[in-house]
């Protein structure tokens, strides 16, 4: 399922037929049953032991699955390759927005955004200067505006 984004990806240029040809080809050897579950999505990006991972691929999958039947069909695929290789860069954001707001709230909360936290949490260990919970606060402190322990990532994004 891996595709190649090209530096040249141009938002506004549809997908041509060949192209079109290429994903489904490539979606058909790697989803025979033209269906792609949860546990084969996760197969792809390797997620096994790590929990804060596989809820990370979880929530990705759910915003993919825009009917909400558990799997991934190939217009959703198709969907899901155009934004990621084509969209705009507010279409990603918009996407990646109600990926983190798991409560469609439409803000981020400090649970959800300590479930961010932990997914990252190897990137920012090795320095042991913060634990995840001190990232969350620092990052409250910093943007939540109201005090009301949520920020409103989402007022660009709906």
């Amino acid at each position: 399922m891996g595709q190649h984004l090209s530096e040249e990806s141009d938002p506004d240029k549809e997908i041509d037929v060949a192209e079109l040809q290429e994903w489904y080809k490539k979606f058909v050897v790697e989803c025979p049953s033209g269906t792609l579950f949860m546990h084969e999505f996760k197969s792809f990006f390797g997620v096994t032991q790590n929990q804060a991972a596989a809820n990370y691929i979880e929530n990705m999958f759910r915003a993919f699955d825009k009917n909400g039947d558990n799997t991934i069909d190939f217009l959703e695929y198709v969907a899901a390759l155009n934004l990621v290789l084509r969209g705009k860069l507010e279409h990603k954001l918009k996407w990646t927005f109600k990926m983190y707001d798991k409560d469609g709230s439409g803000c981020i909360d400090k649970t959800e955004l300590l479930e961010i936290v932990e997914v990252i949490k190897p990137l920012f260990n090795e320095c042991n200067l913060l634990t995840p919970d001190q990232v969350v606060d620092r990052i409250f402190e910093l943007v939540d505006e109201n005090g009301d322990d949520n920020f409103i990532v989402g007022v660009f994004v709906y």
